[in-house]
């Protein structure tokens, strides 16, 4: 067993992030996709949650969500998360804030989906001086947790994740359930915002959108913005915008608006200032998320059996080499084994508890998480400068 884990421990695929412009995902598209999508749903009721809902691996991008959501952290051109914690006052602050907020949004493929995060999986990864750690603390339902510090910068990143999709007959609809938190610990400033719904249409044209509402707010400034994502008008559901943003910053009590927010978050958003009339580019996602580096293992004897990269090394590998069986047989043996231990647990009476996070639930029924340590320890795994 210690062998086998040393092995596995030697074994990580680490792949390109989700970009702008083509990569990873684009590679991986699956001919046909349209015919095959439907037939993959003609057994789905409408109104179904698809928590539980297994992809072939022909429909899957060789990486974890868990990956992915560390990527909308870690891997960026532009460094808008240090930017937050440079602004000379509490509105410089603010904005830049939303920009980085808007850096975390990246394409997503119609036909693909990254893996179902395992029980306990983790992903640890740093740039620079920025140490970003998820574990992916509730398998049903699905809870993603991420902790990120940067002593340098001297800010906090906490975030809990409950996706739910549901398909309607005609599309998907994802809705990210869960807060993020992004602390400017010099300032004493907490800023808590939402995360965009994910929405795949199947019919009439084939896509996926970021939708929906973010709430991105400041109670120590009395700062609040609103953001709304959006396709533009098109001809019976061809063409137009997909990637469009729009929104306000304003004061919380008086709700007198300050800046006024449009463009598109995969080209520019830009910033008016409505006293003045001024206009300047608040975020460029060409500098942000195009031409992106992959991360690389640093320190191989450092790596977790949780990891991501090993806990999907067989499957992602034959994803890249298009070795369908191979993949099909690595994700029963991941599957298989996650089975295994729960059943062991219920035959113990043991109640698995994560390591590096607490979870609890609301009255809301909505999920919380809060890192069991300060800061996150530098990481095996970097992302070369």
């Amino acid at each position: 067993m210690v062998k086998e884990e040393e092995e596995g421990r030697r074994r990580a695929v680490l792949t390109p992030p989700l970009a702008l412009e083509g990569g990873l995902a684009a590679d991986h598209r699956p001919p046909n996709v349209l015919q095959r999508v439907l037939s993959l749903f003609r057994s789905v009721r409408p109104g179904s949650d698809l928590t539980h809902f297994q992809l072939p691996p022909l429909f899957n991008v060789p990486k974890s969500q868990l990956q992915c959501y560390g990527e909308g952290v870690y891997c960026i051109g532009e460094d808008y998360l240090s930017k937050c914690a440079r602004g000379k006052s509490s509105l410089d602050r603010f904005a830049s804030v939303v920009a980085w907020s808007i850096s975390t949004t990246r394409p997503a493929i119609f036909g693909l989906a990254p893996f179902n995060p395992v029980l306990g999986e983790t992903h640890h990864v740093s740039r620079g001086t920025l140490n970003v750690l998820l574990e992916q603390v509730s398998h049903h339902p699905p809870v993603s947790a991420l902790h990120a510090t940067d002593e340098k910068e001297n800010l906090e990143l906490i975030w809990c994740h409950n996706p739910v999709p549901r398909f309607y007959g005609t599309s998907v609809e994802a809705v990210i359930n869960g807060k993020r938190q992004l602390r400017l610990l010099s300032f004493g400033e907490n800023y808590e915002m939402d995360s965009p719904k994910l929405l795949i249409r199947i019919l009439p044209a084939p896509s996926a959108d970021w939708v929906g509402n973010v709430n991105i707010r400041c109670k120590d400034s009395g700062l609040e913005a609103e953001l709304c994502y959006y396709k533009s008008h098109s001809f019976f559901g061809f063409g137009g915008n997909s990637r469009s943003v729009k929104g306000k910053i304003f004061h919380s009590k008086s709700l007198k608006t300050i800046y006024e927010i449009e463009g598109q978050w995969d080209r520019i958003i830009s910033l008016k200032d409505v006293h003045s009339g001024d206009v300047r580019v608040l975020y460029d996602a060409k500098k942000a998320i195009s031409k992106l580096n992959t991360p690389i293992v640093k320190d191989l004897k450092g790596l977790w059996s949780t990891e991501s990269a090993v806990v999907w090394a067989e499957v992602s590998q034959a994803i890249l080499d298009k070795d369908w069986d191979k993949a099909w047989e690595g994700k029963r043996t991941v599957e298989e084994r996650e089975r295994k231990l729960r059943s062991e647990r219920k035959s113990k009476e043991e109640v698995w508890v994560p390591m590096h996070f607490s979870l609890s639930r609301t009255k809301e029924s909505e999920w919380e998480c809060w890192p069991l340590e300060q800061s996150v320890p530098p990481a095996p795994i970097i992302l070369p400068s």
